[in-house]
């Protein structure tokens, strides 16, 4: 175990953060003694508290952006409109809590009455992502402490000091200090807690190469509820649309916003080949106008760093690697500042690439395909094992219920971008980017389980078929 972790900010390389590894059984132990009190508190206190979180946040906001856009490297904008998303977690959860989670009450024979109701499964581990280090993690803990559930929640290692505010303002919300256990480490601590026999669900966010791990891991172990998002190979149809200019905003949208750092992300355009150049031009005309800079530069700019070196090195060599397999450059992916994990939005196109590779390249890398006809391009969508995030842009009606009906994905869009899903909704994918437990709104679909109960005051019951007769002779005066 390393004696100690260490956060830095991308734009700088300068130490943001410094802390000690936590104890993964001290904190379940702690988690799995406050549970029972906090399950046991009526829903409105538990509303209540939570919703007290959100005042907490509002007086930290500037704060917690700050940090946010330092640990990340994204811009401050994009950092306040995470805050944001933060916020407004709670109205949502209460309501979809209450929505799919509610009592229902049914009249049942002789008098009974059938009820269904909803139990919490005790200690939830929350594996969080760097990318959204409050927003995604925060979507898993509220549904789950809403539904009366204690939380272990490691963080990514990449950003632990968002986390570790996280959960500092839940705690001065009201949330029972022990009811919300911070556990920092690595991967090897995500791992034991994962696997921890005091979980009782694990709610991952993250690569798909991790979330199939634990997947494989608790194959054998149906007790324990999995929720897994596993980022997506993106793909974003352009089709006949008379709007250039707005479509190939929709492209750059999709393609880098938050330096491509989204699970939604495009990594794909595949666009109609007869509209292909002058499309092409439009996008690149408006990707080199995006400003790289550090998160609280003047003026503001578009995208900032990746995370971190490694991951620059990492898109840079798959760059690189396209290009030496038959891709075509339109726009290079350039390294501005040596030694920081800056990088230039790029595009390349693959049409020529007899394979290409069906990974998540997480940053600001858009690979192009073109193709001659309507169900090539929907072929061409559907050729990933990913199935998070598809959209259509242009195209008739006819043509997007196509789009819909024959696109594997779990969002599915039409002159939008692949981007920016509401929280007022479902968030999931199939394939390998999720096993059918979408989070946002149906998140509380697997934050509790369903109890049925036959219920009746005083016992009544009767054996009308199947009973001897009874014999009289036997029976005494």
């Amino acid at each position: 175990m390393v004696a100690s972790l260490t956060s830095h900010e991308p734009a700088t390389g300068v130490l943001l953060w410094q802390g000690a590894p936590g104890d993964v059984d001290a904190e379940v132990a702690r988690a799995r003694a406050a549970w029972p009190r906090w399950a046991a508190q009526p829903i409105a206190y538990r509303i209540e508290t939570l919703r007290r979180f959100v005042n907490v946040v509002r007086r930290n906001e500037d704060a917690l952006a700050d940090l946010i856009a330092r640990e990340t490297g994204k811009p401050l904008w994009d950092a306040r409109a995470e805050v944001a998303t933060v916020m407004g977690k709670v109205d949502v959860s209460v309501a979809a809590y209450s929505e799919r989670t509610g009592q229902k009450r049914l009249e049942a024979a002789l008098g009974a009455r059938q009820s269904v109701r909803h139990k919490p499964h005790g200690v939830m581990a929350v594996l969080g992502p760097y990318n959204f280090p409050a927003h995604l993690p925060n979507g898993h803990i509220i549904p789950a402490l809403l539904a009366g559930n204690a939380v272990v929640f490691k963080p990514s290692e990449k950003t632990p000091a968002v986390g570790e505010m996280l959960v500092k303002l839940y705690h001065e919300a009201g949330v029972p200090i022990d009811a919300v256990r911070l556990l920092i480490g690595g991967a090897d601590a995500g791992k034991a807690l994962a696997a921890h026999p005091d979980v009782g669900g694990i709610l991952f966010t993250g690569s798909a190469q991790t979330g199939i791990a634990i997947n494989r891991q608790f194959a054998a172990q149906p007790s324990k509820i999995l929720a897994l998002e596993m980022g997506g190979n993106n793909p974003v149809v352009v089709w006949d649309t008379p709007e250039i200019s707005a479509a190939a905003t929709l492209v750059v949208q999709s393609a880098f916003l938050s330096s491509g750092q989204r699970c939604t992300a495009a990594s794909r355009l595949i666009v109609k080949d007869s509209l292909a150049d002058r499309f092409i031009a439009e996008v690149k005309k408006l990707a080199d106008r995006l400003i790289v800079d550090h998160p609280h530069a003047d003026p503001t700019p578009y995208m900032g760093p990746v995370i971190d070196n490694q991951t620059a090195d990492g898109l840079t060599e798959s760059f690189l690697w396209l290009m030496s397999h038959g891709g075509r450059p339109i726009k290079h992916m350039v390294r501005p500042h040596k030694g920081l994990p800056f990088l230039s939005p790029a595009i390349i196109d693959v049409t020529a690439m007899k394979e290409r590779p069906d990974v998540e390249l997480f940053g600001p890398l858009l690979q192009v395909i073109r193709v001659a006809e309507f169900g090539d391009a929907i072929a061409e969508a559907n050729n990933t094992r990913y199935g998070l995030s598809a959209s259509l842009i242009g195209g008739s009606p006819d043509q997007y219920n196509q789009f819909w009906s024959n696109i594997r994905a779990g969002i599915v869009n039409w002159n939008r971008p692949t981007n920016g899903a509401s929280s007022n909704a479902p968030f999931g994918g199939v394939g390998v980017s999720g096993n059918h437990r979408p989070s946002a709104y149906y998140a509380a679909d697997y934050c509790a389980y369903p109890v049925v109960s036959a219920e009746i005051e005083t016992p009544r019951a009767s054996i009308g078929v199947g009973l001897k007769d009874i014999d009289v002779s036997v029976m005494g005066d």
